[in-house]
């Protein structure tokens, strides 16, 4: 049994942090499902923007919408609804099959909305009814504005995958915005399963610190973070508040580990896969993680729940002078940053090859 199947066996799902238009016509994405226990995907901006840039296999669906009057966001919400239709239909049965809880892919709003909440919904609610599939989770930030925007995606019924958080109390915000929602949704009798994720960011914390502490201290915090994160999670999913919502049918939010590939050539390839192995979680992975740890991961410690020892460890790099709750907000920010400045790149690429395309065009 390779290792991934045996963190499938131990109820934390893989789910890819990649997609292309040829990883999906080559077969590649249906291999990964079959044989390495694959049961999901997401998406970003950044993602996006490697694949077009990549190479040419967009080029004639671009070539194609610009002759249809398409451009900019409306071009690119086009591309990719059709590679993750493409993509949630291969996943449909795991979907089916765990009654809704995997075999989920995910779409980004623009990452410019992150601070209006009202534009985040509205689009949330638009490019799920667009998407037309029910295993299509939109990802909302976990920023203020968009706390306020995913209780009420989720009021709507709208799947979110709460995305850029940082920390305990990050997660616990998201938390608390997705379960004002499916009371909301309760009290007004509605159904009160509507799905949700929420994602915490684990190797930024590293490579955050990496120039701030000796190198004792070196890929250890991203780790204590997401085990301080994960004995928050089931101390929630053990709380009567969540028991009374389990009980009028609502779903689990679950947690999921983001920016899980190794940023240290120092380290090992697979540190936070191997580290982060926990029941009822999910880790979203880069291909290139993922296939590493198929070959020569290991699949051996629970992450206990314990947070003891997490707490001794963020302690540690308290007295070296990083304050982890000033660090959440920051990286936050970043991350926000980061995903706008790379937004607006895929766009202005789209733009390029729209305008390289059509001069090519015959006339």
């Amino acid at each position: 049994m390779k290792a991934t199947q045996k963190l499938h066996a131990l109820g934390q799902s893989l789910w890819l942090d990649h997609i292309t238009r040829e990883l999906l016509s080559s077969g590649t994405l249906s291999r990964y499902i079959e044989e390495l226990a694959v049961t999901g995907l997401t998406s970003n901006p950044t993602i996006f923007d490697q694949a077009i840039q990549g190479g040419g296999a967009y080029d004639e669906a671009i070539r194609k919408k610009v002759l249809a009057g398409k451009s900019g966001e409306a071009l690119f919400f086009e591309l990719a609804l059709e590679d993750l239709t493409r993509a949630a239909d291969l996943f449909r049965p795991v979907f089916d099959a765990s009654g809704g809880s995997d075999g989920w892919v995910s779409l980004e709003v623009s990452p410019l909305l992150a601070d209006d909440s009202a534009a985040t919904l509205k689009a949330a609610v638009e490019l799920h009814a667009r998407g037309q599939r029910p295993n299509l989770f939109i990802k909302i930030p976990g920023t203020a504005a968009g706390l306020r925007a995913i209780e009420e995606a989720i009021f709507a019924g709208v799947p979110v995958n709460v995305t850029l958080l940082f920390s305990r109390e990050h997660y616990i915000a998201a938390a608390e915005a997705y379960m004002r929602g499916i009371e909301r949704r309760i009290a007004s009798g509605r159904d009160a399963k509507v799905a949700s994720v929420a994602s915490l960011f684990v190797s930024r914390w590293d490579v955050a610190v990496k120039d701030k502490v000796s190198a004792g201290f070196q890929n250890r915090l991203g780790i204590a973070i997401a085990m301080r994160t994960y004995k928050a999670y089931r101390d929630l999913l053990a709380s009567p508040r969540w028991r009374k919502l389990a009980a009028a049918g609502a779903q689990p939010q679950r947690l999921l580990w983001a920016s899980t590939g190794t940023k240290d050539p120092a380290a090992s390839d697979v540190l936070y896969v191997e580290a982060l192995a926990a029941p009822d979680t999910i880790d979203t992975i880069p291909e290139k993680t993922l296939l590493a740890f198929a070959e020569h991961g290991e699949a051996k410690n629970v992450l206990p729940v314990d947070e003891g020892y997490a707490e001794a460890v963020i302690a540690e790099f308290t007295r070296e002078g990083v304050n982890d709750e000033a660090l959440a907000a920051d990286l936050q920010r970043e991350g926000t940053a980061a995903f706008a400045k790379s937004w607006r790149n895929l766009i202005s690429r789209i733009a390029s090859k729209s305008e390289v395309l059509e001069k090519a065009r015959p006339t």
